[in-house]
């Protein structure tokens, strides 16, 4: 499907988005606290679909260049084709910029990317020092994996691996939990939260260090938050207010019994 082929999308004008052919942005409150995660059902902001316009002209490009860990990164994107799933978001720079300061450790880390769509993560987290396991559906992998092979230098090969993950399917195949996972800009669909939450709970152990990167679009979003909440304890410890992009931390609450 074609989504830039259809005359009548129509997207947010503030951050061109086409879930559903539409998308919205939501007044988010200044409260820094993740103890009461509280919103009201966001205005939308929607315009008829215009090929010409900026926001959306990004996804149009091939290709975008970003430069992370002293290395210039060439992240294909194919908007056409692939959707939502072949962009470089603005979660996914913002969390890459949170990493690359170092307030994350990664070096000898294993790390797992949910939902990975151009690896953009994944591959700054790789840079980093971490063991990389990028994750997406098995219909985006020839895409992802091509977009992190092309960004990796081969003697990275074995720090590494492209793999099919689907929340939600058998999740027995991961048998390991890993010491950070991150995801940027994956809680947009609500008939997925019950299967991601499990899925990062399964990944997870006590130890293990969960950073989420998302812009808040609607009450739902904030509902998976507050779903998360009651397994691990939240706390926001990144706001980039200029692209309105959140970064959450979680780490399993003592009492959880959860693994």
């Amino acid at each position: 499907m074609f989504l830039i082929q259809i005359v009548n999308i129509i997207f947010c004008i503030t951050c061109g988005y086409s879930e559903n052919h539409h998308h919205c942005v939501q007044t988010k409150s200044t409260d820094e606290s993740c103890d009461a995660l509280k919103t009201t059902e966001p205005s939308m902001a929607l315009v008829p679909y215009n090929p010409n316009n900026d926001v959306l002209a990004v996804f149009n490009k091939p290709e975008r260049v970003f430069r992370f860990v002293e290395k210039e990164l060439k992240i294909p994107q194919d908007w056409n084709n692939l959707g939502v799933a072949a962009v470089v978001w603005d979660a996914a720079i913002v969390l890459c910029e949170y990493l690359e300061t170092g307030n994350v450790v990664l070096e000898h880390k294993k790390v797992i990317e949910l939902g990975a769509g151009s690896g953009l993560v994944g591959i700054v987290a790789t840079l980093l020092g971490a063991q990389t396991i990028i994750t997406d559906q098995e219909k985006a992998l020839p895409y992802l994996t091509k977009a992190v092979r092309n960004n990796l230098p081969d003697n990275f090969k074995d720090k590494y691996k492209v793999q099919a993950l689907d929340w939600r399917g058998d999740l027995e195949t991961y048998t390991e939990t890993f010491d950070v996972i991150l995801g940027a800009d994956i809680i947009y669909i609500e008939d997925t939260f019950p299967d991601l939450l499990r899925t990062i709970i399964h990944l997870s152990n006590k130890d293990t260090l969960v950073y989420i990167s998302c812009r808040i679009r609607y009450t739902r979003d904030s509902n998976f938050l507050k779903m998360l909440s009651e397994i691990f304890d939240l706390k926001k410890v990144h706001v980039d207010r200029q692209r309105d992009i959140t970064i959450y931390k979680g780490k399993k609450k003592i009492h959880s019994t959860q693994k």
